[in-house]
Parts: structure tokens; C-alpha cells; sequence
């Protein structure tokens, strides 16, 4: 998943999701290329579940 679906999926913006990985708080990015970054959706999702858990 790249970055844009990951902000579409997540409502948050690219600092935001990196200032949440440098604190261990977010999925880390995979190195997909050379210049390109990517997340696991079945990490994302994961995640999303959890906190959507944590809300209720």
C-alpha cells in the first residue's frame, strides 16, 4: 500500500503517519524500490481495527 492510500485510509497526513512510526506508535514502511516506500494493508487494516477497539 502506498503512501496517498495509506493517508486516504487513515485520514492522516505523511508527517503525521512518520512522526507515528518514529515512535513505534504506527506500522513501519517497507522499502519497495529504490526511491519507494510501502506499507503491508494487512498491517494497516490491523491497525485501524485496534484503534477503532481501543474507541469502544
Amino acid at each position: 500500500m502506498r503512501r496517498d492510500e495509506v493517508e486516504r485510509k487513515t485520514g492522516f497526513k505523511r508527517a503525521h503517519i512518520y512522526n507515528l512510526m518514529k515512535e513505534g506508535k504506527f506500522p513501519q514502511a517497507k522499502r519497495i524500490g529504490l526511491r519507494a516506500v510501502g506499507w503491508d494493508s494487512l498491517e494497516i487494516e490491523q491497525w485501524i481495527n485496534e484503534r477503532l477497539a481501543q474507541q469502544a
